[in-house]
């Protein structure tokens, strides 16, 4: 039906939201669209009323291999028939229609259904059509809206931008990686022994030139040391700085 060979091996990891979008008025959305959802786990799309139609090619090519996510979509006819078997909805408006209903950030609402998933209740995301987003009927059905705080001067998203920050908040509410690390690749952060038979030689070798000669001397060594203790000295660094001191300690080589 596509002509693609399947893409990545996608699946559904556990009980994760919907993503209904009503009236989608390109291919090309929808295929950025899927592979926005793969790259925060959500793998469930539902299409109401797609203006062209379904399947398009076109959203393949777009999908840059998220392509199960696709073959899996369904066709609706109306929001209702989308959202009949979801115990929550939660519909994303950029600009609120004179309408009383909570409002929530972005990350306050992936909270609001990863709460929801844990209880084993159904739930939906839904975006409104490109140029105009959804309309109030398509709200009065959601529980609740949904608001990005951007820039009040430029708001402007297109469709698989604002999947894209749904997506990463519901991956980030239960994320486990560190906000900070320090990549070592092959080498390892260097322990206080190999730290410390480092200070050995750079203060054997200074002394041996005379640098550290004079009543400062304690007050200098204390600042070497706070220098390479104030961060996280791999071991292959110090293997470098081990054999920079070693040739400055050298006598200069005379040139020919």
């Amino acid at each position: 039906m596509t002509g693609r060979d399947g893409g990545a091996p996608l699946e559904p990891l556990g009980n994760t939201p919907v993503v209904i979008l009503v009236r989608p008025q390109m291919a090309e959305n929808i295929g950025t669209t899927a592979r926005a959802m793969a790259n925060g786990g959500l793998f469930h799309l539902r299409l109401v009323s797609p203006r062209d139609g379904w399947p398009q090619d076109r959203a393949w090519r777009t999908a840059s291999g998220a392509d199960r996510i696709l073959e899996a979509a369904t066709v609706h006819e109306s929001v209702d028939d989308a959202i009949a078997d979801l115990h929550h909805v939660y519909a994303t408006c950029p600009r609120p229609r004179h309408i009383v209903k909570t409002v929530m950030t972005a990350r306050g609402g992936a909270a609001e259904l990863r709460a929801a998933t844990q209880r084993g209740l159904k739930v939906g995301l839904m975006f409104g059509p490109e140029r105009a987003g959804l309309d109030n009927e398509d709200m009065a059905r959601a529980d609740a809206l949904i608001r990005y705080p951007l820039n009040p001067t430029f708001m402007s998203l297109n469709l698989a931008q604002a999947v894209m920050i749904m997506a990463y908040e519901w991956w980030m509410a239960t994320d486990a990686t560190p906000p900070r690390t320090l990549m070592t690749n092959e080498t390892h952060v260097a322990t206080k022994g190999e730290l410390e038979n480092f200070m050995s030689h750079l203060v054997r070798e200074l002394d041996g030139c005379g640098f550290l000669r004079n009543e400062q001397r304690p007050g200098m060594v204390r600042n070497l040391r706070h220098f390479f203790t104030r961060g996280e000295v791999t071991e292959q660094e110090l293997r470098t700085l081990h054999g920079v001191v070693r040739e400055l300690a050298n006598p200069r080589r005379t040139q020919d």
